[in-house]
């Protein structure tokens, strides 16, 4: 079944260039030309993904993304004619996948959708990892669920890729590197600060439910998973 792409952007030409390249991708799409729209597209259908502009008027992206965070986690990949870091860092905190700055190039913007799409559960499963448990942790790939001692953790597609890497090996740490190439896959370019997000996020939701000590650093290493203790 073809995934459904919801492209959000005030831009016709960016639409139409978004439009052509995940058609010829096998990928179905709907557009809206902000936020408003946006919203309203997503209440009338769901989409596998959103593609969302954050520079536009009446409603920016980023409100557009909360809002959206209210009640579903459907994967966000932010577009951005600015590149500024606080705007990624932003971006990627408040509930977005993945972050591309304008001009971009159409081919990566596609590589990087179907990333996104593979880590939301759209891959085949790990058979190794269904089900997995680590402490009061539990994460089945299969589902794409996670919980900490019962309690749902609504976490995004690249933030469950990034916590089952960490899970698979609870005694190894895992540098940047490595977290970006099981997240991402081989070859994509993503700065260390989009993985410090992504690894923030993850902490902050664990603390939220109880798991105060879910990622540990190591110092000029890395990351591992924390011992997450289940209450006794």
């Amino acid at each position: 079944m073809a995934r459904r792409i919801l492209v959000v952007d005030d831009d016709p030409h960016i639409r139409e260039i978004l439009c052509f390249a995940l058609r010829k991708a096998g990928m179905e799409v709907t557009t809206a030309r902000d936020g408003v729209e946006a919203l309203a597209c997503l209440e009338s259908g769901p989409a596998d993904l959103v593609v969302l502009d954050i520079g536009m008027p009446e409603m920016d992206g980023l409100e557009v993304c909360r809002r959206m965070r209210r009640t579903a986690d459907t994967p966000i990949l932010f577009l951005s004619a600015r590149d500024e870091e606080i705007d990624r860092v932003l971006g990627l905190e408040i509930g977005g996948d993945d972050y591309v700055t304008k001009p971009f190039s159409p081919r990566e913007l596609v590589a990087r959708i179907k990333v996104i799409l593979r880590r939301s559960g759209h891959a085949p499963p790990t058979p190794v990892l269904a089900g997995s448990r680590h402490g009061g942790l539990w994460l089945d790939p299969e589902a794409h669920a996670a919980a900490f001692r019962g309690e749902p953790l609504a976490l995004t597609a690249l933030e469950f890729a990034i916590l089952k890497t960490l899970i698979a090996r609870p005694a190894m740490v895992f540098s940047r590197d490595q977290i970006l190439n099981a997240a991402y896959g081989v070859g994509m370019h993503v700065s260390d600060r989009t993985i410090d997000s992504h690894v923030r996020n993850i902490r902050a939701k664990l603390a939220a439910a109880g798991c105060a000590q879910g990622i540990e650093t190591v110092h000029g290493v890395g990351f591992r998973i924390g011992r997450c203790e289940a209450e006794g």
